[in-house]
């Protein structure tokens, strides 16, 4: 009987070991983690060269951030010590690699849910550090600041892009249009304008103006939307007559104007909200104003092709004893449920509408089941800030933010009615009492899966993600 050959225990390939000589310091790890950043990224390459462990493969990088990277590539969540370093470093890092779609992967925010949400950052301009405006309209979780007369962009990582100079002292609307192109609007300068961000350049201004109207002059913007091809901005004349101007997106021309009013009662103010609703083709403004007998304001749909109104509703000041005396402070539309909301400024409460079921007095005002949380009921006030994101809706009460979710019908096949939709949405904090002491709520806009907050007369943007316990990474 011949002698049994003994043979060593099968090890699969991608299991063997692999020593790296990564600035100086070793590292061993597998092939299989090595290659999991995918057949592009260069460590897939260093993974088939002949290995030598007396001399292994030097690499002359960091070699404190390549752990954070080789740990990213065991679990695919990033470790705790990632908090020494800016995403920027790491993002550098990564690239060299070739395994920053893992990063991008790792640094994500999870499905923006407002009950589970917490700051993550706050992005302060190396200058005029207080935010005058904000677009987050991408809706890659990127975002656009004005600050004085610049603009800063961050990218989806929160990671400073460039800042460009405008020729205005000071911006108070801001939409992104393009790409890499912003739509410009100032209180002290007359105009929208627009620039192109990736160059820098000033490349067009809108004007509104009428040959045969000597009071249409020096009209400054309010409001900005847009749409797949127009643009729409409200327009404010220093004698207060008003109207909304549709811009082609293309052309960056004037096309029609909607609305045009005399501005001379609180029914036909200049809008300072604008919307643009996709799926029904409309557009909706609003306005708000405050005088001695309290809050006044309208609603207002146009159909942007005929540039007719389509519906409307006016609320008068808080001296009527009907419950349109209790006039919004605020309104939003979600646009993809459709909903119309507002809140009161004297009660506080929150009131909704159907877009498709609009009528002589179409809200419902929604009742706070919620047995943790106070009762709205005369929490009204002028700082009350309202947005609609992720079929929710986010409501900032002076520096509180809370948000109304929507909860799951109870009964299967129920159809949704104006009777049973007060019971459909659940009040919750989003804060903590230490966060609402940082200043009165100014704004607040969804993009991607972040909520960004500005505050009255504080330095930068709140950056909010739904609160996520590994793969903590500090911001710049």
């Amino acid at each position: 009987m011949e002698d049994q050959i003994l043979q060593p225990p099968i090890t699969t390939l991608t299991q063997e070991r692999l020593k790296l000589n990564v600035g100086g310091e070793f590292f061993e790890t597998t092939v299989s983690t090595i290659r999991s950043g995918g057949p592009e990224s260069l460590l897939y390459a260093l993974s088939y060269r002949p290995r030598d462990d007396r001399n292994p493969i030097f690499i002359d990088r960091d070699p404190e951030i390549f752990s954070v990277l080789l740990s990213l590539l065991r679990t695919n969540r990033l470790p705790s010590s990632a908090r020494r370093f800016s995403k920027q470093e790491l993002s550098d890092e990564a690239v060299f690699y070739g395994i920053e779609a893992n990063l991008k992967s790792a640094i994500s925010p999870l499905p923006f849910n407002g009950i589970d949400a917490s700051i993550v950052a706050n992005i302060r301009p190396t200058s005029d550090g207080v935010v005058s405006a904000f677009t987050a309209a991408n809706g890659d979780g990127s975002i656009w600041l004005a600050h004085g007369g610049q603009i800063s962009s961050y990218d989806r990582n929160l990671i400073h892009d460039r800042t460009i100079r405008t020729h205005l002292e000071d911006i108070t609307s801001i939409r992104r249009v393009w790409p890499g192109i912003a739509a410009l609007g100032s209180y002290t300068a007359s105009g929208l304008h627009f620039y192109n961000f990736f160059s820098g350049r000033h490349i067009g201004s809108s004007h509104w103006s009428d040959p045969t109207d000597p009071r249409i002059y020096k009209a400054r913007v309010t409001a900005i939307a847009d749409s797949s091809t127009s643009i729409f901005a409200a327009f404010d004349c220093p004698h207060r007559e008003n109207s909304i101007l549709v811009i082609d997106k293309s052309t960056l021309q004037i096309t029609s104007e909607l609305g045009r009013q005399l501005g001379s009662s609180a029914k036909n103010t200049v809008a300072g909200k604008l919307t643009w609703i996709p799926e029904t083709n409309v557009l909706l403004g609003s306005a708000v104003t405050c005088g001695a007998f309290g809050y006044s304001g309208y609603i207002r749909l146009w159909d942007a092709r005929s540039g007719d109104v389509v519906w409307e509703t006016n609320e008068p000041g808080s001296g009527r004893s009907s419950r349109f005396g209790d006039s919004f402070a605020d309104v939003d539309v979600d646009v993809e449920s459709l909903k119309l909301f507002k809140v009161c400024s004297k009660s506080g409460d929150l009131g909704v509408a159907d877009i498709r079921k609009l009528g002589e007095d179409p809200w419902v005002y929604l009742k706070d089941k919620n047995p943790g949380m106070g009762n709205t009921s005369g929490r009204g006030s002028g700082n009350i800030k309202i947005h609609c994101f992720k079929n929710e809706v986010f409501v900032g009460r002076e520096g509180e933010l809370e948000v109304w979710s929507r909860v799951e019908e109870t009964k299967i096949g129920v159809e949704e009615s104006k009777e049973n939709i007060e019971d459909l949405y659940r009040r919750n904090y989003v804060d903590k009492a230490e966060d609402s002491e940082r200043g009165i709520i100014k704004e607040i806009e969804g993009g991607g899966d972040r909520l960004f907050v500005s505050r009255q007369n504080v330095e930068g943007i709140e950056v909010w993600e739904t609160s996520k316990f590994s793969a903590a990474v500090s911001v710049l």
